[in-house]
């Protein structure tokens, strides 16, 4: 039997390879839920629940009506029951004159926003995705208009005496269908839901590249990424878009650059090669990155001045909430830099440059001589206990002041880190359940850009619209780059319960590269029993933990082989 040159062998498995990730991205057309809304002349509307085919026929029975008599205009609100990435397929039937009608589509993440104007109040935009526009559609004939982040789609008859037929209105979803490979079950049903919730709201999130909003910010933000790959790893195992986007960020930003132009992004860069590694062991992808990180290792060595202090340029970013706090700022950045020294050295280290690894350590040593204080910031206080430049218990007190308040759906993440350093996973439990579980108590299906406790007073929820009275939490708030409308409904970096949950309650951790050795240490506050899995290079990791009479934890584990399980 003739033997395939490697060559050929190889290509064979790229082909594969490529295929699988055709395959993977999916459109699914799905019918509305609910109409939440019509005014106007508009008949039979019930017909646009029913599930669609895609095509038109000349029957033109039982059809839905939008008809503008009289100087009336019709309008309809449709209802596709959980946010979506995509647009809108319209398939229209027969009348009159056989002429294209014009009319007004509107996405909307909210119904609210469904119902707004440009610029109008609440400050809708067409920023990053065009989700209102004026089109034509054909007579007997099928349109597909949009692209963006959506729940909620408003149509508008625009020409006076017209009237529209419709057979169907159904969405198109695009997304990557990734199988569930880790899972989050427990004895709370909201902690359950809020886990799956930031699973779906990264899935959506991973079209072409690791995008942080579908609406707003359809950009790799290098930061952003950070909660986003966690989720990944905790959730779906390996996926290519992960390391497409850490490389797209590293080829667009030649060095002394800035990745986003922010100091602490490129830092985020080498956490993410970091925890990436860790979790797939691709040692071959870390050598393709030496270069770069060695440069970008060498140039925030230079950032730190006489005093031992960063003195980093380029955009002095943390997140939004902190970014009028200088101290705050100057905390966090000068902890970024012993985090993203102490990974870059592991990282260059285990590629054989000793060399460059010494010198980020030796770097680590000097920025240890300054300690920087917290201004009350939680932002600074979590990030000064991850880089043990405060104690956890001292972290701990900064942060749990007040609850949820000043928390943010970004740092919110390392601020739940930090509390788990602390040994107080009950006040991590506590905090996903009133903050990431007021989102969903408002109608959210996927995790937003920003959230504030204090905007829970008097709000209406998303999923209806507004009574009167009640306070529109989408178009009345919000601060920074999401003022309003703008403010983005389905943000990856909001997904930091997902990996958390999985981290502390279930209680798995990487130890090795390519999780050849991981712990299992349960935390389950005052839940009953908590169990999942986890998905490795190797296989699916299972775990069941269980409290007994006792008051201890009883566990059961399943690992595949190759996998090594430190248990507490």
């Amino acid at each position: 039997m003739k033997r395939l040159h490697p060559y050929f062998l190889f290509i064979a498995l790229v082909c594969f390879i490529t295929k699988l990730g055709a395959q993977e991205r999916v459109t699914e057309y799905i019918s509305p839920k609910r109409i939440l809304w019509t005014t106007g002349a508009v008949k039979n509307q019930s017909r646009l629940l029913q599930i669609g085919t895609g095509q038109a026929d000349v029957r033109n029975e039982n059809m839905c009506i939008l008809e503008n008599k009289q100087g009336s205009k019709s309008s309809i609100l449709l209802d596709f029951g959980k946010e979506l990435q995509g647009g809108i397929q319209i398939v229209t039937g027969i009348w009159g004159g056989n002429k294209p009608i014009k009319v007004r589509i509107r996405f909307g993440e909210s119904a609210s926003e469904a119902m707004s104007d440009i610029g109008g109040k609440g400050g809708a935009t067409n920023d990053h995705a065009i989700r209102d526009q004026e089109t034509l559609l054909p007579w007997l004939g099928i349109a597909e208009i949009g692209n963006t982040g959506f729940r909620f789609v408003r149509i508008d008859l625009l020409d006076n005496d017209t009237k529209l037929i419709l057979k169907e209105t159904r969405a198109i979803s695009r997304y990557r269908n990734l199988a569930y490979n880790g899972s989050f079950n427990c004895s709370d049903t909201l902690l359950n839901k809020i886990w799956k919730t930031g699973a779906y709201t990264v899935q959506l999130n991973m079209q072409d590249y690791l995008w942080d909003g579908v609406k707003r910010d359809r950009l790799v933000w290098v930061g952003d990424l950070n909660p986003e790959i966690s989720t990944i790893n905790a959730v779906f195992g390996y996926n290519e878009v992960v390391p497409k986007s850490l490389d797209f960020a590293k080829e667009t930003t030649p060095l002394p650059n800035w990745m986003n132009g922010i100091s602490a992004y490129s830092m985020w860069w080498i956490i993410n090669q970091r925890d990436w590694y860790y979790h797939n062991g691709d040692l071959n992808y870390l050598k393709e990155q030496q270069t770069y990180l060695k440069d970008l290792l060498m140039l925030l060595i230079q950032k730190i001045d006489a005093d031992n202090k960063e003195h980093l340029d380029g955009q002095r970013f943390l997140d939004w909430p902190s970014s009028e706090d200088p101290k705050a700022i100057h905390a966090g950045l000068h902890s970024m830099m012993i985090l993203s020294l102490d990974a870059g050295a592991d990282l260059i280290g285990k590629m054989g440059d000793q060399k460059t690894a010494d010198l980020c350590i030796e770097a680590v040593s000097r920025l240890k001589k300054h300690l920087p204080e917290t201004n009350n910031s939680k932002q600074a206080a979590a990030l000064l206990s991850l880089s043990n430049l405060m104690s956890a218990k001292d972290a701990n007190s900064t942060i749990t002041d007040g609850g949820s308040k000043n928390f943010s759906t970004f740092f919110g993440y390392y601020m739940l880190q930090a509390k788990a350093k602390a040994e107080d996973y009950q006040g991590g439990i506590n905090i996903i359940r009133e903050y990431w579980g007021a989102m969903l108590n408002l109608g959210a299906t996927t995790f937003w850009e920003d959230f504030n406790m204090d905007w829970t007073k008097n709000a209406g929820r998303i999923d209806e619209l507004v009574p009167e009275g009640k306070i529109d939490i989408h178009g009345a708030y919000g601060a920074y780059c999401y003022i309003g409308f703008r403010h983005s409904l389905a943000h990856g970096w909001a997904s930091g319960p997902t990996p958390w949950l999985t981290e502390h309650i279930l209680g798995i951790s990487v130890l090795e590269p390519g999780c050849k050795k991981i712990r299992v240490k349960p935390n389950l506050g005052n839940l009953t029993f908590a169990e999942g899995t986890f998905p490795t290079p190797y296989g699916i990791v299972s775990v069941k933990h269980t409290i007994k009479e006792n008051g201890k934890i009883k566990t059961r584990i399943k690992a595949p082989r190759g996998v090594k399980v430190v248990y507490k």
